[in-house]
Order: structure tokens, then sequence, then C-alpha cells
């Protein structure tokens, strides 16, 4: 007969969705502080993999250096580029992004980034990731660290949910961590299990140990798995989405907040912006489906009533060189835009200048904005969480932003 260890050790599910990394402690190893209420709002995180070329996105395209810069590969006003505010303007591809820009529910952030930068996709992506400085490794994950200690309702693993198969180092925290899920359906399934359901009923001994901690959150996930399978029932689409994985998942995602499932963050990924050769195209094809992806997502949550009350926050983990490649595409950069997106924006538009092509750092661009900045505005004034506990140091926030 299987023992309790011995299926655990070779549980597929065990392994991948409710890996508990070593460092954990004990549940009651802190309490939770008990802060105000977000007042139902949520946070959709849109991670772009590869590190996109933001100035092919926000195309600088009254500055003649950015040309030279770019003979082949800038882009011209004649390829229909969307402009917007101070001589900016979106790649003609995002005319989704261009409608809700217009509405007023779209803002754009130039130059985020962070002092002494990486070019490292794997260590670029982590310090955005952990909240980190460049020089600092952490564990834990920014949105992580908010449902541990700054979001007192946020006790259950559905309260973070990111929409993949692998969960990422921005939603786990020391305490608490989400839940990654494709599909609510095929994951309450694979809970269904009889001799999961059976090893998940059990009580841990006496002793705490990471073994009985499993047992706690394969518990948890079972229940999960079930709350979220009734909820999602409660809500079907009718809105039309790109038929692309990352439509698929930002589809799912608006079916779970408008079926009222009570999760505060929501993580969602579009890889392949890593564009060293031939970058038009590919940006072109990726950009596009980011955009009307948002466009449907946005449609969705004003349908249901659910706009004002969710922000989404896109940012990739750094930008293209200034300088196009000898392949017609550009390498790893440093600073970048962040979009943020929702019907509960204070502050709408170009939020600050347009990146500073002549004064360069080797060639690359210069920060403007710290992104913990960003952090800790969205936070604080939106999540209603203590940003400075969480990022472990006071970062300026944005004035009547959200």
């Amino acid at each position: 007969m299987t023992s309790r260890r011995e299926f655990l050790k070779g549980s597929v599910l065990a392994s991948t969705l409710l890996f508990v990394p070593r460092f954990l402690h004990r549940l009651d190893a802190q309490d939770l502080k008990s802060l105000r209420d977000a007042d139902g709002r949520r946070l959709v995180v849109v991670q772009l993999g590869g590190g996109n070329d933001g100035l092919n996105t926000v195309i600088p395209y009254e500055n003649d250096l950015y040309y030279k810069a770019r003979p082949t590969l800038g882009i011209r006003p004649q390829s229909g580029i969307l402009t917007l505010d101070k001589g900016l303007g979106f790649n003609p591809a995002m005319t989704g992004l261009k409608s809700l820009y217009d509405q007023g529910h779209v803002a754009v952030l130039n130059s985020v980034g962070y002092p002494n930068p990486d070019r490292s996709h794997f260590r670029s992506m982590d310090i955005w990731q952990s909240g980190s400085g460049a020089e600092e490794y952490l564990g834990t994950g920014w949105l992580g660290r908010y449902l541990d200690s700054n979001c007192a309702p946020c006790t259950l693993p559905y309260n973070g949910l990111e929409v993949d198969d692998t969960l990422s180092l921005a939603m786990k925290g020391g305490l608490r961590k989400g839940l990654a899920l494709k599909n609510p359906e095929k994951f309450h399934q694979l809970t269904q299990n009889r001799l999961l359901a059976k090893v998940g009923s059990e009580k841990p001994g006496g002793a705490v140990s990471e073994l009985d901690y499993l047992y706690k959150t394969l518990a948890e996930t079972t229940s999960s798995a079930e709350y979220l399978y009734q909820k999602s029932r409660v809500y079907k689409s009718g809105v039309t989405y790109p038929g692309t994985e990352f439509g698929r998942n930002l589809k799912t995602t608006a079916e779970l907040i408008n079926s009222g499932v009570d999760s505060r963050v929501f993580y969602v990924s579009l890889t392949g912006f890593d564009t060293h050769v031939r970058q038009q195209e590919q940006q072109g094809r990726l950009l596009g489906d980011l955009s009307e992806s948002l466009r449907a997502f946005s449609e969705d949550l004003q349908q249901a009533g659910n706009f004002d009350d969710t922000l989404v926050l896109v940012f990739s983990e750094f930008g293209r060189r200034v300088e196009q490649n000898a392949s017609n595409g550009t390498d790893h950069g440093t600073a970048n835009n962040v979009l943020l997106l929702g019907g509960g924006l204070k502050r709408q538009g170009i939020l600050n200048d347009a990146p500073n092509l002549q004064n360069l750092d080797a060639g690359d661009l210069r920060y403007q904005l710290d992104f913990r900045s960003v952090y800790a505005t969205v936070l604080h004034d939106w999540l209603r969480a203590d940003d400075r506990a969480i990022l472990s140091g006071g970062f300026e926030r944005l004035p009547g932003l959200v």
C-alpha cells in the first residue's frame, strides 16, 4: 500500500503545483497584520517575457535621433503609427489599446528601470518579480509578500492566481503563495483523484515538518480547486478574444473575475519578445496579440461591471538598446515603458517625459522612474497595503495615479 511519504514524493501535483520552498517556516511563525481592506479592488499583472522593445512600442516618432539609431528598424509615421501625445505614438499593431487610450483608460510611464541594471533575462526578471535592488537577492516576490502580511483576508491559495502551468517568483511569499492553473475544470479534475483525495483528508502528525506543510497545502489546494471550479461555472464570456494562448489566458482571467472569485491579484504572461533578429514582424504580431487581448478583456469586464475595480499593470524585464543591430533587431537594453490600464485611473495618457535619446548610458536609456515606485503606488494607493513593509524601504509614490 502506498505510504503518504512515497505518494507525496512521487506525485506530480505535489512536485509542481504544491512545491514548497525549503526556507518556509511553520504556518504560525508570524501573525498576519490586519490592514485596510482593498475595497474589492483587484490587480492583474501582465508580464512581457524576453525584453520588449519599448522604443518600438511607444514610438518617439518626432525625434530624429530615433531614426538615426534605427535607419531600417525605426517605424515611420506613414507606416500607421497611432499618435498619442508629446510626440509619441503606439506601434501600428496596437489599435485595441489605442482605442482604450482614447477613452481615458490607459496611462504610459516612460523609462522605468532601476540603478545598475542587469541585462540577463533571468536576473532582471528576478529583480522585477521580487522587487529587489540589483545587488539584492530575495527568495520571495512582491505580490507574495503582499499576500503574506498585508492582506488579512488573503489566507487561501486562490487569493492570488497565476493563469499558467507554473507559479512565478512574484507570487511566492514566505508564508503564503498564489496558485497556478490554466483551466479551472481541468485543475478540479486533477484533484479528484481518489488516492489524492484520501491522502489530502488525512491529518498530519503532531510534529510540524515540511511534509506536514505539504499535507496542509494539499488540502487547501483541493478545496481551492473545488471553489474555483464551482465559481467558474457562474460566468462564461461572450466576448471574442484572439485565438492565442495569451488571449485564452486573459479570457480565463476575465471569467474568474466576472464569476466573483475572491482573488486580489492575477498574473498572466506573454513571451517571445527577445527580438535579436528581424524584430518588426515578430514584435508586431506579439503587440497585436497583447493589444487585442487587453481590449477584449476590458470589454468583458466593462460588460460585467468589474472594470472600474480592476487595474492592469504591463511590464517587461528590460527594454532594448537604442541602436538596431546588424540583424535588423535589437539587443538587451535597460529602461522601458510600463502601461497601466483600468477604469479607475485618476491620471491618464503620457505621464512623464519621452525617453532622452541625447543622454544615454553607453548606448542605453537612463531610467527616469524606479519600478519600485510604481509598485509602491499600486500597493499603497490601489490595494491599500503597506508598501514600505513589502518593498523593504521607502520608494516615492506617484501622486494621484490610482
